[in-house]
């Protein structure tokens, strides 16, 4: 299916018509389900229901799934897909309801919420044994106190299925790699009732397919087991202030910097409309390991700019890394991975101009990501040396406008750096996302899309159809 950018729009913002209409107006079909479920069963009208349904991102609160399914275990969630496979209804799985477009909250569809599926077990090797419902804040936890380390991201109510099953991009992934890269096995209902363990030994196309191709994709995962390495003793977190109208000396200093560093280190940069910067990250050892190459990028920049640093734990360094988040949030967001090392990051910084919302979030890659071939699992981008999240919070401005500002710099920053995009800042406004976010991977990720959901019971506007 060729979904257009007009066509998204008008799914995204309006009620559903056709199948998933006719069987939110039978409410004997959801009682025949709710009395198979071991989980709770939510309708409109019902109590919990108004919670239950809301995405993180508020500008898709509109969105009214007919029914929301809190699934206690893998059998729940196969009786949901049963239903799904019967009746047409849209179905969409959900664990930390972050999706970007809130596809996982689909207007007058059925939810699998997962939400009750969060166990986190961390056995005495060190396997962590997670379930699909788990956010990022569970695993982190479980984690610490069992002194182990898995690369997570930053945002603490993420949930750690679409995380890893989009790769993972985190806050020590140049020591680390991506989160996908530490994944031994998933457990998978598929479309047609199976409950499955894929890993490398079985159902390996399926396995390779989980790390980094996306979510919703190939069926609903129910527990995920990753690897783990003993937690870092010692960590030091920093951060440089730059001014306004520093962004292209800084931008153009830090990013081959941040590709030529050792991978124990690992840096964002944060540029505003007005030109300011905000360096931050980490490195996994004392100071002495970071403090040189920090004093090598402030000479580089050639822009004074006060340096914050301390030596922590790693329980602190997490809390520091994943802190000031919001419970929700209003906002559009886009991205670009950088082909290439930028040529003109005046051209770059110059993509804000004028802009009242947009903030580009500039990531480094590299260093333990390109550890691993570009086609050894799902996720494409190894060898790109930075990614860009384009990222406008709404406020007090017209969300149209955000999404336009947004899209602008995005469309721009294509032509500069490249057109890769990651999969996890799903934007319904690329209509080049399926090869700019899976490039060489695409065909074969469908023809694995199309085996295990022939079909498409799994299906949105951005699914791999």
């Amino acid at each position: 299916m060729v979904v257009s950018r007009r066509n998204v729009l008008r799914w995204a913002g309006a009620a559903v018509v056709g199948g998933d209409a006719v069987v939110g107006t039978r409410p004997e079909r959801w009682a025949r389900l709710r009395d198979r479920l071991s989980g709770e069963l939510l309708l409109p009208g019902e109590v919990g229901y108004d919670t239950a349904r809301l995405p993180f991102n508020s500008l898709f609160d509109h969105h009214r799934p007919a029914a929301i399914a809190r699934c206690a275990r893998p059998q729940d969630v196969r009786l949901c897909l049963d239903e799904a496979r019967e009746s047409g209804v849209r179905v969409a799985a959900r664990g930390g309801g972050h999706s970007y477009a809130a596809y996982s909250t689909p207007h007058e569809g059925l939810v699998v919420d997962l939400a009750p599926m969060a166990a986190v077990e961390v056995r005495p090797d060190g396997t962590a044994v997670v379930g699909a419902g788990a956010r990022l804040r569970e695993v982190y936890a479980a984690l610490t106190a069992a002194g182990r380390c898995l690369p997570l991201g930053n945002c603490p109510s993420v949930g750690i299925a679409g995380f890893t099953l989009g790769g993972g991009l985190g806050w020590v992934d140049r020591t680390f790699g991506l989160a996908c890269d530490w994944l031994r096995s998933a457990r998978v209902v598929t479309v047609d009732g199976r409950l499955l363990t894929a890993s490398a030994e079985c159902e390996p196309d399926l396995f390779w397919a989980l790390r980094g191709g996306g979510g919703g994709n190939f069926g609903v995962v129910t527990s995920f087991e990753f690897a783990t390495v003993p937690a870092p003793e010692v960590l030091t977190v920093f951060r440089l202030r730059f001014p306004a109208g520093s962004a292209a000396d800084v931008l153009g200093a830090w990013q081959p910097w941040s590709v030529a560093v050792p991978d124990e280190v690992s840096s964002v940069c944060v540029a505003a409309p007005d030109g300011s910067v905000d360096v931050t990250g980490c490195a996994v050892g004392p100071e002495g390991v970071l403090l040189g190459e920090l004093a090598r990028l402030r000479a580089a920049i050639g822009v004074d700019a006060p340096l914050e640093h301390a030596e922590v734990d790693y329980p602190t360094a997490t809390g520091i890394m994943t802190g000031g988040h919001p419970t929700r949030n209003a906002f559009r967001a886009s991205s670009r991975i950088a082909d290439r090392m930028w040529d003109d990051p005046t051209a770059v910084v110059e993509t804000l101009r004028g802009r009242e919302s947009a903030l580009l979030i500039i990531g480094a890659l590299g260093g333990a990501i390109d550890r691993r071939g570009a086609t050894d699992t799902a996720y494409p981008h190894r060898g790109a040396p930075t990614s860009i999240e384009v990222f406008g919070t709404v406020g007090d401005l017209r969300p149209e406008r955000v999404t336009r500002e947004v899209d602008q710099v995005q469309t721009a920053l294509a032509r500069l750096i490249g057109t890769g995009t990651y999969i996890n800042y799903l934007d319904p406004r690329q209509e080049d996302w399926a090869r700019t976010a899976y490039r060489h991977n695409l065909p074969r990720l469908r023809a694995i899309a199309r085996r295990y959901d022939p079909d498409g019971v799994l299906r949105f506007p951005q699914s791999l159809r």
